[in-house]
């Protein structure tokens, strides 16, 4: 008897001892703001893969005909800055995935990743194919057998293009959560996160001058700072700001306007690494300021409609939206055509989210969790 009664007691001075251990935690309410960011920088990206972009902005190019910088010069200025969206969905992703695994399991944070990424990610591939034989011209189809491949989300580390240029940064998230779930499988803790930063951002410094391929795929120092900006601010969000988490963050900034500085001299070419920097600072300000509570009373119900938006606008915007454009170029004001892709974009990005993500996260859901449930008791 006595046992059966000091037990809960004594599970109870446990738990009071790891709080008292622990950071202070703060509760705080959904951030919508969050949704809200991620919707501009998606509609960033957009407008720059239309109007800002060096492959749009080339004579006789197969989207405009010519470069978008006469067509539009002031819209291009300004878009010519929109794959700021990438890195601003990099920083996001590090925050909400570390504030969505808190206290769940890896096959939690395994199912929640498959059924949020894979559906509208497929709808994706079979859309984007079916522009491109319907409307050929501005871009090549793949073979069969790569198409194929994409469905996988896998195709980068095969060596293999992917349907959508976008997709590259897939292969960036998929590397992030492949990482993050070693953390996961240990239970979060404050400590356990903070440790991860210092490990995967010193192991993202070194992996360029080691020329170690295996370190450097799995390092992934072109996204890895960014990625860990998000988890520092998550914490703060979590347990309040402290000097550690500043020194991150800063050393995330340091090192993140480096590589903004890679993408624009190797990839971009049309942007200018002051305005870039600009961009990048007030973003991660921004950012503090929602992980310190200054937005805790913004909650928009839409916002979370306009978040939920993101990712099939991200995923369908690119080669079917250039191929469209390219089509219909000289019909109508450019900035009209841009404004109206965009907006016919949005409105199918809702649909994907009704009638494919929900459904199809629903059945995906059921059907691995009772995987799950039969492979732990298969050995009975």
């Amino acid at each position: 008897m006595s046992t059966m009664v000091d037990r809960p007691t004594q599970q109870l001075r446990a738990v009071q001892v790891r709080r008292q251990a622990a950071p202070f935690r703060r509760e705080r309410p959904r951030l919508y703001a969050i949704d809200g960011i991620r919707l501009v920088a998606a509609l960033m990206v957009a407008v720059h893969h239309y109007a800002g972009s060096w492959r749009v902005d080339q004579p006789a190019n197969a989207v405009w005909d010519r470069p978008v910088s006469d067509i539009m010069p002031t819209v291009f200025h300004f878009a010519a800055y929109g794959w700021i969206g990438v890195e601003i969905f990099f920083v996001i992703s590090g925050f909400v995935i570390c504030m969505s695994c808190w206290g769940r399991t890896p096959r939690d944070f395994f199912v929640s990743r498959v059924i949020r990424l894979y559906p509208a990610y497929w709808f994706g591939i079979a859309f984007t194919t079916a522009v491109l034989v319907v409307a050929p011209g501005v871009w090549d189809r793949l073979k069969l057998r790569d198409i194929l491949l994409n469905f996988t989300m896998l195709q980068s580390g095969s060596g293999v293009a992917s349907v959508d240029g976008v997709y590259w940064t897939l292969w960036s998230e998929l590397r992030f959560y492949l990482l993050f779930m070693v953390v996961v499988a240990t239970g979060l803790t404050y400590r356990k996160v903070v440790i991860f930063c210092c490990v995967w951002g010193a192991a993202a410094m070194l992996a360029p001058v080691a020329k170690f391929h295996l370190l450097t795929l799995a390092a992934n120092p072109e996204g890895a700072w960014f990625f860990i900006a998000g988890l520092a601010l998550y914490l703060m969000h979590r347990f309040g700001q402290d000097l550690l988490l500043w020194g991150i963050l800063a050393m995330a900034w340091l090192m993140g306007q480096r590589e903004l500085g890679l993408r624009i001299d190797n990839t971009e070419h049309v942007s200018g690494w002051r305005g870039s920097m600009v961009i990048y600072t007030v973003f991660l300000l921004v950012m503090v300021a929602i992980a310190l509570g200054a937005t805790d009373r913004v909650r928009w119900k839409w916002l979370v409609t306009a978040g939920s938006l993101t990712y099939p606008l991200y995923l369908i915007h690119y080669v079917a939206g250039t191929t469209l454009i390219g089509r219909l170029h000289g019909t109508m004001d450019p900035r009209l055509l841009v404004a109206g892709v965009i907006g016919g974009f949005l409105v199918l990005s809702w649909l994907v989210h009704r009638l494919v993500e929900r459904p199809a996260a629903r059945v995906l859901k059921r059907g691995l969790d009772a995987s799950f449930a039969r492979l732990r008791h298969a050995g009975a």
